[in-house]
């Protein structure tokens, strides 16, 4: 039981961050809080930085995950604007960008990530842009006009997304994917294929296994030399080529540091008084018995709940199944487990029509799940991944059959 002396601190103020301090007080955490972000708001839903707040559908404040008035109301301090620039362990006290110092009980870092810059001097230029904040995406706006030609480096969720609302906003959009596919790192050669279709039909120029050789212009790139010899004439740039854990504090704090801020299943570090959570941590999951670093919302919100309950003296390890979507077009991508590993690949429904599930196995065993715009499978299939559910492959294809018909009884 936490006593009204004890300080948490939250280095972080993304959706892992903030779901550790609303978690604390669902447990009765007695003590003081504080949630200190970089940025100069309140925590706020990424996922729609490239969706429709790119597109101008939805507002600052429809993104926010809570209220000011919210966390008066959780007795929450948020210290937004302020960086985190030294941790002293042995003090256990933090230093701040505005001198002050402030000492904790426990700590939670929930630093998040940064784009990965492009290994190039154009990487700065004033059209280049990255999609992780709000200010990167207000800055990304004031260009992003129709007719303009849109180049975007990387053919992974975000580059897609952000292709897809080029096209919707009237822009003429050039793809570039080093790899010989897109989303290769994530999805079978099917749903690849499918992707590079569903993008090309509707506008966008998707290359593969092509990258970008040299950037041309002085103040702004305003063309592009390619690996296969062409030019490209360009007005913006979006780079989506991975995001790199924000692990540097926990590093000079001498915690262990791994591909991120490496963590136990209940996101302990070996300082039993500082933990990570999020984009940042390589933690253990129970589900997968492994550590892994998971870039994912749903992912940071049940890592937040597992350290909430750390600090609260609940020890109970994150198991949680990972989990993920994304919106291109009119095409809702869900998707459940890692797919690494698979030796059969499942298709049920028509890929044609748009409306399909691909199930990942190995060994007879359902391993993950990608559904476009099939929702009922999706929840059928987040059961079947968590449950470890062995399936006869032919049934899973055959439309025929209940979905709920596979799982095993009750």
């Amino acid at each position: 039981m936490s006593s009204a002396r004890e300080i948490a601190v939250i280095v972080g103020a993304g959706h892992a961050g903030a779901e550790v301090v609303a978690a604390l007080r669902q447990n009765a955490y007695a003590g003081r809080i504080i949630l200190i972000g970089d940025e100069a708001e309140l925590p706020y839903r990424r996922p729609p930085l490239s969706k429709n707040y790119l597109s101008g559908e939805a507002s600052r404040e429809s993104l926010l995950i809570r209220s000011a008035a919210a966390y008066d109301k959780l007795e929450v301090e948020c210290w937004i604007g302020t960086q985190v620039l030294a941790i002293d362990r042995v003090k256990k006290n933090i230093l701040l960008s505005d001198g002050r110092i402030q000492a904790y009980t426990k700590l939670v870092l929930a630093t998040g990530g940064r784009p990965r810059k492009l290994p190039d001097p154009a990487a700065d230029k004033s059209n280049v842009h990255y999609i992780r904040t709000l200010a990167d995406i207000d800055r990304l706006q004031s260009g992003f006009a129709k007719g303009k030609h849109l180049l975007v480096i990387g053919g992974g969720y975000i580059g897609l997304e952000a292709a897809s609302v080029g096209i919707k906003n009237g822009l003429q959009v050039t793809v570039l994917e080093a790899a010989p596919r897109v989303l290769a790192r994530v999805a079978a050669p099917e749903i690849s294929a499918f992707y590079e279709r569903a993008h090309r039909t509707r506008g966008v120029d998707v290359r593969t296994g092509i990258s970008v050789q040299a950037f041309h212009g002085e103040q702004q790139v305003e063309a592009v030399q390619l690996s296969d010899g062409s030019e490209l004439q360009v007005d913006l740039v979006i780079v989506g080529i991975g995001i790199v854990p924000n692990d540097e504090l926990a590093r000079s704090a001498g915690l262990e540091v791994n591909n991120g801020i490496v963590v136990d299943t209940f996101a302990r570090t070996r300082d039993s008084d500082i933990l990570a959570v999020g984009d940042c941590a390589n933690h253990v999951n129970g589900f997968l018995t492994r550590l892994i670093r998971i870039e994912s919302v749903p992912s940071a919100q049940e890592q937040g709940r597992t350290a909430a309950h750390s600090i609260c003296g609940k020890d109970i390890p994150h198991v949680a199944v990972p989990w993920f979507w994304s919106d291109q077009f009119d095409l809702k991508l869900q998707m459940v487990g890692l797919s690494q590993g698979y030796d059969r690949l499942v298709l049920r429904g028509d890929l044609a029509s748009e409306s399909f599930s691909a199930f990942y196995l190995r060994n007879g065993i359902v391993l993950s799940v990608d559904a476009v715009n099939r929702p009922q499978d999706f929840m059928v299939a987040k059961r079947m991944v968590a449950e470890r559910v062995q399936v006869d492959p032919q049934a899973l294809a055959d439309e025929s059959i209940s979905l709920k018909s596979l799982l095993p009884a009750a």
